[in-house]
């Protein structure tokens, strides 16, 4: 017999336990019994669970059994209890009492736990094929990685309840009065709803805080199958649940669509039959309509429930709207509340798109939406469970096909030129190939002193190995001081005739060089390139042109990795560290990010220029780079002023190259140097208050600013939706800035 505690807890007074147990065979029984410290039985509550995940492992083959089980029992505080399990003759007692499982909830214990996690047979096979694709370095990056529980500080469930609403809180939702509050209109089409999924489905919607709702319900059950007597009982007790039957299946599409021909309110909201909404989501949804009564569309925070209802995890916090990354992946899905003018408009579910039916719907309100607002809160609990796309790879490539296509209809319907749309990192992660219109001329820019080795594999590598070909490069040289260096010069423009090198003559200033580059490029785009980068994709600049061809692009950025294949940059969210910093720093390319967001097209508030196009006309309507920061923060002032010209910046993760950072310019390592690193810092805190005030709209509040890997909010230190503090010294900085210290003295300093 083998057997695994996974999840333990305690509830009010109750302890419940999650896991599974496997005997010799696939056939081999288990049971359970709850005894106390005398020795007593103690009646539980056993559920049998799917895990096909261990079946799989440890018999080679998904079988039609329940390994899983969740067990559930009283307990008075003081107390010992004790799990038996018996399998194939044998039995295993395990002891449970509140300062074991506090011990067992510790993070020490934690980090043993995980190391005896990285030993179990399932760990291994999973280890074993990693390794396999990726090399022993990879692994051991990402076996430290979960060591060190760089993934989060908090348990999820402890997080959770330690953020939601209190029953005081609650019960001063229910005592609000509401002049004219939005009517709701929950849809949710049934079909073989197990009874008790429904039963916590109608007893969400009914706790709820806000009243001004209906529930709407559409049953394409098989005949004999319908859940028509349980939704009557409920009916018959609150006249805004309504049930419709409609004697057959008619498909998930056209079952909403019936269940959204019944609903009569200002909004309607999508949910699914089996999920569950926090008594609290509908009041929010209010509120977010009341104080923007401009926007046709919300959308809420979401995270996953255990088939038992037992357990939240998995939360996923979203950015604010964000159309890029909207056609990568279904990033919004639920809670999601359309405005129903808007609704009628654009027309309800399409069963062409059936699998992908909320994700084609939702293209087309966001296309036609006033206004779209994110609720940055977990309004929507979604029960994971073996049906779903998150576990069926035979749904998952199903879905996948429907999504492709929506997208692919989303870019025809907005006139974006797109060749195709494929599968990314996993099943419903999609990578857009965008037509390139026309043959532009790319400039490349590089600022460059000495290093001419650096160099040469940049530009040489770009010139033999990428495939687009109608480039030129402008060098600026930097006061090298090398004789190898000039006569490297005088030898690559004779070897390719579309370098050119320019002569920058005074002190060095990382944007002025650039804007000197600039002026003596004749590209349509502008790509500002490090000198100490190596492309990685051969078709980098067509993954970049691609994007910056839209009207509606102003900037674009890459994917860098150290030389060690540990991520450079994948973006940058302002706030991080204070100011702004790069996303996932130090995670292998391999592993998976939060949500695959590494490996996602998506809208940044910035990126870097060490590998970054923009058009002329962009670069040219923003006055190029602010030449007032030297050294720091060009870029993402160039990238925020970009963004107020209403235009986006996009991250593009199949733009892939070495950055082999700081080689050309060093560290900030002496006080001069620090001190004009923090004097930029209090000039983009003096230029750009707001979004260091509100928080990154491509970020969430709930999310940590101390750290690059998307990890919930320390609580003990970031207060959920504040803004990271700026140190004392920062803010000294900022009110000299603020007080009119002038420019010429900043720069004097800064030498």
């Amino acid at each position: 017999m083998k057997h695994n505690v996974d999840v333990v807890r305690i509830r009010e007074n109750s302890i419940q336990l999650n896991g599974w147990v496997i005997g010799k065979t696939p056939d081999s029984a288990a049971s359970f019994r709850v005894i106390d410290g005398d020795h007593k039985r103690v009646k539980c509550r056993y559920v049998a669970t799917r895990r096909d995940d261990v079946s799989q492992i440890y018999y080679g083959k998904v079988y039609d059994r329940d390994f899983g089980f969740d067990v559930r029992f009283p307990y008075e505080r003081g107390k010992d209890y004790y799990l038996l399990i018996k399998c194939d003759g044998r039995v295993r007692r395990i002891k449970y009492n509140e300062k074991l499982i506090e011990k067992r909830a510790s993070v020490a214990y934690k980090r043993m736990q995980k190391i005896r996690d990285l030993m179990n047979m399932e760990t291994v096979h999973v280890a074993m094929d990693f390794w396999k694709e990726n090399g022993i370095r990879a692994l051991f990056v990402k076996s430290l990685h979960k060591l060190q529980g760089l993934d989060n500080d908090y348990d999820y469930g402890e997080w959770y309840a330690l953020t939601r609403p209190d029953e005081k809180e609650l019960e001063r939702q229910r005592g609000q009065v509401w002049e004219d509050g939005p009517k709701f209109s929950v849809v949710i089409p049934l079909y073989r709803t197990p009874e008790r999924y429904l039963k916590e489905m109608l007893d969400s919607v009914l706790a709820q805080t806000y009243g001004n709702w209906q529930l709407c319900l559409a049953d394409g059950s098989p005949k004999g199958e319908d859940v028509a007597g349980i939704v009557k009982k409920y009916a018959s007790r609150d006249s805004r649940i309504l049930y419709k039957n409609l004697g057959g299946n008619r498909g998930f599409s056209d079952n909403t669509n019936e269940a959204i021909a019944m609903a009569d309110g200002d909004y309607i909201i999508l949910a699914d039959h089996d999920d569950v909404l926090p008594e609290y989501a509908l009041y929010e949804c209010a509120m977010a309509v009341k104080d923007h009564p401009e926007c046709d569309v919300f959308y809420s925070d979401e995270d996953k429930m255990d088939m038992d209802g037992g357990a939240l995890f998995d939360p996923h916090f979203k950015p604010d709207f964000n159309p890029d990354l909207l056609t990568s992946v279904n990033y919004i899905c639920h809670l999601f509340v359309v405005k129903r003018r808007l609704l009628d408009k654009v027309g309800g579910l399409r069963r062409e798109f059936d699998g992908a039916q909320d994700y084609d719907f939702i293209f087309r309100c966001t296309e036609q939406a006033g206004g779209i607002w994110h609720i940055p809160k977990v309004l929507y609990h979604w029960r994971c469970h073996q049906d779903s796309t998150a576990s069926n790879p035979e749904s998952k490539l199903y879905a996948f096909e429907a999504g492709s296509r929506a997208v692919m209809e989303h870019y025809r319907r907005v006139g974006i030129s797109a060749e195709r749309v494929e599968k990314g990192v996993d099943y419903g992660i999609y990578h857009t190939v965008f037509q390139i219109q026309g043959d532009p001329l790319v400039s490349v820019i590089i600022p460059n002193k000495d290093h001419r080795e650096d160099l040469d594999l940049c530009i040489r590598s770009i010139l033999t190995r990428c495939t687009y070909k109608n480039l030129e490069f402008v060098v600026v040289e930097n006061n090298s001081t090398k004789k190898e260096t000039f006569e490297y010069y005088r030898a690559i423009q004779k070897e390719f005739p579309q370098v050119r090198v320019v002569t920058w003559e005074r002190e060095f200033n990382y944007a002025a060089i650039n804007n000197f580059g600039v002026s003596h490029a004749k590209g349509e785009y502008l790509l500002f390139l490090n000198n100490d980068t190596e492309p990685i994709a051969d078709d980098f600049i067509q993954e970049l042109l691609g994007f910056c061809q839209r009207e509606d692009v102003g900037a674009v950025g890459a994917r860098l990795l150290y030389q060690d294949d540990t991520i450079q940059h994948a973006g940058v969210v302002v706030g991080f560290g204070g100011i702004a910093g790069h996303t996932f720093i130090g995670l292998h390319k391999a592993e998976n990010s939060y949500f695959h967001r590494a490996m996602c097209a998506q809208d940044y508030s910035a990126v870097t220029a060490a590998c970054m196009m923009s058009r002329r006309s962009v670069f040219e309507a923003v006055g190029g780079f602010s030449e007032n920061f030297a050294v720091a923060f060009n870029d993402i002032d160039y990238c925020m002023k970009v963004r107020s010209l209403g235009k986006l910046v996009v991250y593009a993760p199949y733009a892939l190259l070495y950055h082999y950072e700081s080689k050309s310019r060093g560290l900030e390592d002496t006080p001069q140097k620090v001190a004009r690193f923090n004097r930029e810092v209090a000039k983009f805190a003096v230029k750009w208050p707001d979004i260091l005030r509100a928080g990154d709209p491509y970020y969430n509040p709930n999310l940590t600013l101390r750290k690059s890997n998307f990890a919930l909010r320390d609580l003990k230190k970031e207060k959920v939706g504040e803004p990271y503090e700026l140190d004392q010294a920062i803010r000294e900085l900022m009110a000299a800035e603020q007080g009119g210290q002038d420019e010429g003295e900043i720069r004097k300093d800064g030498q």
